[in-house]
């Protein structure tokens, strides 16, 4: 167990390799730390935390940096996150307040994450498999052509084209939208198979035909709730950090091509207003062992509805990152709910 102040050196260590991209030595941090102790005892504390693989030389002469386990340690202990300033959390109010859809949402979000955090950003969009359904529309395109939108309680937007074996009239159309919304609305989206398994037209053989055309298309609906999707942003950001992945930034890149990779990275996020951070080895995805995630659910305090997150090297400053990330997220949370 390591005191108080061997914990404060290895802090130190953190935050000025994390600023300065250069191995801190003990003459740096008797300066630029209050610690009360000479240089000397400082050496003797960071030879001690050398030892417990909390801190490496990287070559003779120089002085240390953080291992994995040393940010590992250093997150561990990270008492609070500190909150962003009033300038940031209005600029990030106002910023996503501008969205017009919520692709657009989506998109802003992405960029505003990966702008904050000088890291490759990454939004999920709100997972079907945890929504309901909050509306059915049904609009003609033409005579036996129908346009099938479903509208969930998360903003997210289905939309399929249905073609028709018969004609129908507006008033037939009227009908089955009502009859679908009856059934349907408000209703979360597991339950619609069983739901509209029995839903039988009233009328006539053509509003029957009908009925189990559009049955069939909002069962395919539901059915690809699986298909989630996650928007990429600042991919650029890797370019400039290239250096703090050992060479090994082509690998991060390919494996951030991988949908599943970004789907499974997010996936780890359970716990609404949990925030996660996977560093370095902890990242079991390969090509991502010289990487850190940051993460983080949004929705509500006790119902999360998909995660966002950001990704980059293990020299990051993992305080402002998770302010960050928890920061965008409570505002995304906010406007999906009000959409």
């Amino acid at each position: 167990m390591l005191d108080d102040r061997k914990l404060a050196v290895l802090r130190a260590i953190v935050e000025d390799f994390v600023q300065t991209n250069e191995p801190v030595g003990s003459k740096m941090v008797a300066e630029r730390h209050v610690l009360g102790v000479s240089s000397a005892t400082i050496r003797n504390d960071m030879a001690a935390l050398e030892d417990e693989g909390l801190i490496t030389q990287p070559h003779t002469s120089a002085g240390r940096i953080p291992t994995d386990a040393g940010y590992r340690l250093f997150v561990d202990r990270l008492s609070t996150v500190k909150p962003l300033s009033v300038a940031e959390r209005r600029a990030i109010e106002t910023f996503l307040a501008g969205s017009v859809d919520l692709d657009d949402v989506m998109q802003r979000s992405v960029r505003l994450l990966a702008r904050l955090t000088h890291q490759v950003a990454l939004v999920q969009y709100p997972s079907l498999s945890k929504s309901c359904v909050r509306h059915v529309e049904l609009v003609p395109v033409t005579n036996n052509r129908l346009l099938f939108i479903l509208v969930t309680d998360t903003g997210r937007v289905e939309q399929r084209v249905v073609d028709l074996p018969i004609h129908v009239d507006d008033d037939t159309i009227a009908l089955m939208r009502a009859r679908l919304n009856a059934v349907v609305a408000g209703k979360h989206l597991s339950e619609v198979p069983s739901l509209v398994s029995e839903l039988v037209p009233e009328r006539s053989e053509a509003d029957t035909v009908a009925m189990r055309a559009l049955v069939t298309t909002l069962l395919d609906t539901v059915a690809e709730q699986r298909e989630e999707r996650v928007v990429l942003g600042g991919a650029a950001n890797l370019a400039r950090a290239g250096g703090d992945f050992h060479g090994e930034v082509q690998s991060v890149l390919e494996a951030l091509e991988e949908h599943v990779v970004l789907l499974r990275l997010l996936s780890e996020v359970t716990e609404p207003e949990e925030v996660l951070v996977r560093i370095g080895a902890e990242n079991r995805t390969e090509g991502l062992t010289s990487a850190s995630v940051v993460a983080t659910s949004y929705g509500s305090a006790s119902h999360s509805i998909a995660a966002l997150g950001v990704l980059g090297p293990t020299r990051m400053d993992y305080p402002g990152t998770m302010a960050a990330v928890r920061a965008v997220s409570q505002y995304l949370g906010r406007i999906v709910a009000e959409s």
